[in-house]
């Protein structure tokens, strides 16, 4: 979240807390303010019990980033060279897995691809996902192959009719006792 979003998050609870004093409810404070009653009802809790100070944002939430300044940089200068650098020399594609590895490899800190994610949308980078294709394929053998053997192999599809939702197999109702509730229901109607 950016500090303007912060600050702008911040200013609708300083505004509940202007409503909580004028006694005003919360479910009419979540109408007035647009949000939901469940974040009215919690600040209303928050403001009662620690005044308009509790409802001040607290900064930015998550853990810090554990590169430094000139690091996130270095990092940045490590991903504009290339992955071919840096030893991935199949295809010219930065992952979250890859980067994740260089800075390990870099800078000896342990980053999960989730957060190497993160970082790199922080730095303006956007991991990428290769295509899985073997680099010898040969797309007109593939396109034939298709066009003739494949229309021969593929099984026909069952009918609609033919399935059953249930892992147990469809019970008759001729099979049904008669003094169960609702056997009548299931009798055929004539």
């Amino acid at each position: 979240m950016t500090a303007a979003e912060r600050q702008r998050r911040e200013t609708v609870r300083m505004q509940a807390a202007e409503l909580f004093k004028q006694r005003i409810k919360p479910p009419e404070v979540a109408r007035r303010l647009r949000v939901s009653r469940k974040s009215a009802y919690e600040w209303h809790q928050v403001w009662r019990d620690g005044g308009v100070q509790a409802l001040s944002s607290r900064g930015p939430s998550g853990s810090r980033c554990r590169l430094s300044p000139r690091c996130l940089e270095k990092l940045a200068e490590h991903l504009e060279q290339g992955p071919a650098a840096h030893g991935w020399v199949e295809d010219q594609v930065w992952t979250a897995a890859r980067v994740a590895t260089l800075i390990g490899r870099k800078f000896h800190v342990s980053y999960s691809v989730s957060g190497a994610t993160r970082l790199m949308h922080r730095l303006g980078f956007s991991p990428q996902v290769p295509a899985r294709r073997v680099a010898e394929r040969d797309e007109q053998a593939v396109t034939a192959w298709k066009e003739a053997t494949w229309a021969e192999v593929k099984e026909p599809g069952r009918s609609a009719g033919a399935t059953s939702a249930s892992r147990t197999r469809q019970a008759s109702p001729g099979g049904r006792p008669r003094d169960v509730p609702g056997a009548d229901a299931a009798a055929p109607r004539s």
